[in-house]
């Protein structure tokens, strides 16, 4: 049985707002929001602290230490795991085999005795690549399915309810698996949403605070996208024809599409949550330079690309996979060429790009603030300054810092800016007696778009190389989280873990719970454990219930044609204790 020392719990939800609407909230209830980095001067409503000041926002708990549970693997991938049963085309899913857990000594050799020792500094869940996404938006490239399976997949009409199955799995957890300790936080780490729409973002915070979505947009009364189109190249769920997913053994299921569009309800995490950005959240198809009006205009207009010759699919990919068309001319230029061949759908304001500021915005609308803390990390100091980096507090012993990696200049790849490197060294050196977790959503291997900032032509990008120095120079850093490669990849770097999560709209939609630990004996141990949303492994065709959905999200992403098979990483990358000597 471990020690928990200074785990934040959750508060009740009713007292959360109350004291987030008073003047001078607390410290002692660990909801003083203060600014969270850069040089503004704009004074937090909150706290009454400078940005300039930089201080580390509390996360919400109550201070009182609250008592470990036994540890439990129920509900996480050290008890059972998603696998196929029988063979052939399309296979459905049951219970398979666990993952075992693995010691990773890389950085330092485990001493024996170490679980009699353990006082546990953190306890939390990691969100990745949720890909909130709008199917119907006209800006949608599924044509290029043929290029990249990531165009189109046939289970992403059903990512709210995928998503809500994820909450209900984190709500229905014990605490750590390794250690009992209470679950304190979820942190996302970027590509909430899919397209950059409103729409999405709506669906995405109402899924994690909780409400009603209805995953519908354009016409209220019926789905508007590629799986009616009666083209062969999309799985056509509710009819005859013999597309190309139904010749390799895809079903036929009546009432797919309406109940795809139906409303569905979240019961929002019952425990606080923070928010970090992907490219996705911020770029139009997630790879294009944002601002451009005729972007915004096709977004919310009344027409929709269905299909494109095989060469030009060609061209298009292989423009945004080599960064070739930052700001998207060629891409405007073929959406005008075939404009008489698209389709009339029905115009949606809702559909629009959202800026930084209203990505902010919506954060801080109190009707997102579910379990807390308002802003999910960000605050009235962020959204004057117009950044979305910030450090929080996680424990005593332990600080957050969520990174903005998406460069605003355009491609699918990251960086960071010379203010925000400059920042994230200056919070470390702060906290420089706290561990430091730093979240992101690109990896370091995918921090290679060094391309200028317009808004800041002058100042220079930094790739993930310089980000890894950072770190080492700073030894409180112990693990980079990330996402973005949709793979589960962890990797030592000589001082630091960095832990890379794969997605939840691709198969096997996981998420990660990691926990940290003193072990006693001048060493940590993080623990990291994979865990797969709520819905039952055994699907029923018949079953259109929300949760029959979320079941069919996770079986239609396993037979998703073109998918990558080894997403799910090596056994070192999946369930492990990774050891780190203690600064």
């Amino acid at each position: 049985m471990s020690r928990t020392k200074s785990v934040a719990s959750a508060l009740d939800r009713r007292a959360l707002l109350a004291a987030a609407s008073a003047v001078g909230v607390s410290a002692g209830l660990g909801l003083a929001f203060g600014p969270g980095g850069g040089s503004a001067e704009a004074t937090s409503p909150a706290t009454g602290r400078l940005a300039g000041q930089r201080a580390v926002r509390d996360a919400p708990g109550a201070p009182a230490t609250e008592p470990a549970a036994a540890p439990s693997t129920a509900g996480t991938t050290l008890r059972t795991v998603s696998a196929p049963r029988g063979s052939g085309g399309y296979q459905r899913l049951t219970d398979g085999p666990a993952w075992p857990r693995v010691v990773r000594p890389e950085i330092v050799s485990a001493k024996s005795g170490r679980e009699d020792r353990r006082t546990t500094l953190a306890s939390f869940v990691q969100f990745t690549d949720l890909h909130v996404v709008d199917v119907q938006h006209p800006l949608r490239y599924e044509y290029m399915r043929a290029q990249t399976a990531s165009a189109w997949r046939p289970q992403e009409a059903l990512s709210v309810a995928g998503a809500i199955s994820l909450v209900e799995r984190v709500n229905a957890l014990r605490g750590g698996p390794a250690t009992g300790a209470p679950l304190s936080f979820v942190m996302t780490t970027g590509d909430n949403t899919d397209n950059n729409s409103r729409t999405e973002l709506d669906w995405f915070l109402t899924a994690m605070s909780g409400g009603r979505v209805t995953p519908n947009s354009g016409d209220p009364h019926r789905y508007e996208g590629v799986q009616d189109s009666g083209l062969k190249l999309y799985w056509q769920p509710e009819a005859a024809l013999r597309d190309a997913d139904k010749q390799l053994g895809f079903p036929r299921i009546d009432g797919f599409l309406d109940a795809a569009i139906r409303q569905v309800n979240s019961p929002g995490l019952r425990m606080p949550w923070y928010s970090t950005v992907g490219n996705h959240d911020s770029l139009p198809g997630g790879c294009y330079a944002p601002g451009d009006s005729f972007f915004a205009d096709f977004a919310v207009g009344g027409r929709k690309l269905e299909t494109l010759p095989e060469a030009e699919g060609a061209a298009l990919w292989k423009a945004v996979k080599k960064g070739l068309d930052p700001k998207g001319e060629n891409f405007k230029e073929l959406l005008r060429t075939y404009a008489r061949k698209m389709r009339s759908v029905t115009p949606d304001e809702g559909r629009a790009p959202f800026t930084p500021r209203e990505y902010l915005q919506a954060h801080l609308d109190p009707k997102y603030a579910g379990a807390g803390p308002v802003g999910h990390g960000y605050t009235a100091a962020d959204l004057a300054a117009n950044r979305l980096h910030y450090s929080f507090r996680i424990s005593d012993d332990v600080i957050g810092i969520s990174l903005d990696t998406t460069d605003p200049g355009g491609h699918y790849e990251g960086s960071l800016g010379t203010a925000q490197l400059r920042w994230l060294e200056r919070t470390l050196e702060k906290h420089k007696d706290r561990y430091a977790l730093i979240f992101s959503h690109h990896t370091s291997k995918t921090m290679r778009n060094l391309r200028p900032d317009p808004a800041r032509p002058n100042e220079q990008r930094h790739g993930g190389d310089e980000v890894v120095a950072v770190l080492k120079r700073h030894r409180n850093a112990v693990a980079w989280i990330n996402g973005h490669s949709h793979k589960n990849k962890i990797t030592p770097h000589g001082t630091f873990w960095e832990i890379s999560t794969a997605s939840h709209i691709d198969f096997p939609q996981l998420a990660r719970i990691i926990e940290l630990v003193d072990n006693g004996d001048g060493t940590l141990s993080l623990f990291t454990t994979l865990i797969e949303s709520a819905a039952p492994y055994r699907t029923d065709f018949a079953d259109l219930s929300q949760t029959g959905l979320a079941a069919l999200y996770r079986e239609l992403s396993f037979n998703a044609p073109g998918t990558r098979s080894a997403l799910a990483g090596d056994p070192v990358d999946r369930n492990t204790e990774l050891l780190l000597k203690r600064p």
